[in-house]
């Protein structure tokens, strides 16, 4: 008997194992070459006698070929101190190359297909909407969105888009930039399968960020990261008994699942909430659908939204 219990408690574990390993996988022999340019420091160190060679290595970057433009851009007072603030931060980015070909290996696991991109770093005058961006082999990352929440270049910001104007949230955007390209349009119309589709980017990011917490990757503070979880329970009951799961309300979007300063529940401590608890919401059942089933990362990609929560089994945690 003591022999069975004993077998029954080992299956149970590596069982358990099994779960919870699903995403944790060896890449250490995966080959990455990474390119990396930086066209802030050849740009902004440029001369009137160097600018014609800096045009030839970044040929992308100067559409028109009217030189007096970027001499004025490049002796201008206060790209000059954007340029200086960063370099104080960003001298070299020999820790982002780490994190980056780190990345790189584990998308290659899972997707043989995927080519590293060149990687550019740049100033966009802090265009924190377009902080990194990804598209045709070309990687692009704007180094003056990310210097730090305090920075005093971001003083005028709302707390819900400083927070992330730092380094270690880099890595986060740059993985975001390449599964928002890696994934097929959403057209889904009900407001669960949106929270689904959400969900598995979110997966995704478990996937391909190992190492990252769960606080950095879906970008909140301590304070809402900590308001999500203890909440999900009665987030998930507000969303049974207003029925909302199936509508196709598009303003559903707005109020759960695009960047706010908070969810918009229409109760008196909506400002406790974070933004996108609805993505948190789909990322808690796409968890549960990965833990409950034995499926693959790419075939969670090509399952439908509605057949995951079917087989989720999600259950708030309370």
């Amino acid at each position: 008997m003591r022999k069975i219990f004993s077998f029954l408690l080992m299956t149970l574990f590596i069982m358990s194992c099994k779960n919870e390993n699903k995403l944790e996988v060896d890449v250490s022999n995966i080959n990455v070459d990474l390119k990396l340019a930086r066209f802030d420091v050849d740009f902004y160190n440029s001369t009137p006698e160097t600018l014609s060679k800096t045009k030839e290595i970044y040929p992308m970057f100067f559409p028109h070929d009217i030189d007096s433009v970027w001499l004025n851009k490049i002796q201008n007072k206060d790209e000059q101190e954007l340029f200086a603030e960063t370099q104080k931060i960003y001298p070299n980015l020999s820790s982002l190359e780490k994190e980056l070909e780190q990345l790189f290996q584990y998308i290659k696991y899972y997707d043989e297909n995927f080519q590293e991109p060149v990687v550019i770093s740049m100033l966009t005058n802090v265009d924190y909407e377009n902080r990194v961006l990804f598209d045709s082999g070309l990687l692009l990352i704007s180094l003056d969105c990310y210097l730090g929440a305090t920075h005093e270049f971001y003083v005028d910001f709302p707390e819900y888009i400083r927070q992330n104007n730092r380094e270690e949230h880099i890595i986060v955007d740059v993985a975001n930039a390449i599964i928002n390209k890696q994934m097929n349009p959403n057209n889904e119309r009900s407001f669960i399968n949106k929270m689904i589709y959400e969900g598995k980017k979110m997966v995704l990011l478990d996937a391909y960020l190992p190492n990252v917490s769960d606080r950095e990757k879906i970008g909140y503070t301590q304070e809402k990261f900590d308001w999500a979880t203890s909440s999900e329970e009665d987030i998930w009951k507000y969303f049974i008994e207003r029925e909302i799961l199936y509508d196709t309300n598009s303003k559903l979007n707005k109020r759960f699942l695009d960047t706010a300063p908070f969810s918009k529940f229409y109760l008196g401590e909506d400002n406790l909430s974070p933004g996108r608890i609805g993505v948190w919401i789909g990322w808690q059942i796409v968890r549960s659908y990965m833990e409950n089933n034995d499926v693959s990362l790419p075939e969670l990609l090509r399952t439908e939204e509605d057949i995951i929560f079917k087989k989720s089994k999600y259950k708030p945690k309370r």
